[in-house]
């Protein structure tokens, strides 16, 4: 399964840390879920903001306090939902990249050739709303890029990856 046709692009965000000679095969956004703790925080702030201004006694200045806070807690949100849209997983001919930040831009990199095993992870809440979390090896060396968490499609991922990495060399195949 091809996560990304032939004829597509990364996006323009991505694009630029791709070398002339690379081609794309995979490019896939982290899962939503990586914004389940954001949400909660956001919701519980709401409730708690909520239970305060109706309970609080005194004047209008502490109800209005309760609500700025909330209201930097949104901000916090988007500002989380914002970096989420930006961070992207890309898979190349050549290499990966996990491409996260908004304002400081990270790219961390691991050239196909030098890993030497994968594997992913996937807990029960990840089994549910279906992403996982792969873990990469290297010989005997620290690398940039050693885990990718909240990655959608674990399973085609793994055999994508799997099949680049160690490609069928029977010749009667070909």
């Amino acid at each position: 399964m091809r996560l990304v046709t032939p004829g597509d692009s990364a996006p323009a965000s991505v694009n630029k840390y791709l070398l002339p000679h690379e081609n794309q095969v995979i490019t896939v956004r982290r899962h939503p879920a990586v914004l389940m703790v954001p949400v909660g925080f956001l919701l519980g702030g709401l409730i708690v903001a909520s239970i305060l201004s109706n309970t609080a006694g005194g004047g209008g200045s502490a109800i209005s306090w309760i609500w700025w806070a909330w209201l930097i807690l949104l901000a916090w949100f988007v500002w989380r939902v914002a970096e989420w849209s930006v961070d992207y997983f890309v898979i190349t001919n050549q290499r990966m990249l996990l491409t996260t930040g908004l304002i400081t831009r990270k790219v961390a990199m691991m050239p196909l050739a030098k890993v030497t095993d994968m594997s992913f992870k996937r807990t029960i809440a990840g089994r549910m709303l279906g992403y996982g979390e792969f873990v990469l090896e290297s010989a005997g060396q620290d690398q940039a890029l050693s885990t990718v968490e909240y990655l959608p499609y674990p399973e085609q991922l793994y055999l994508e990856v799997c099949e680049m990495i160690f490609p069928n060399k029977n010749p009667s195949d070909d």
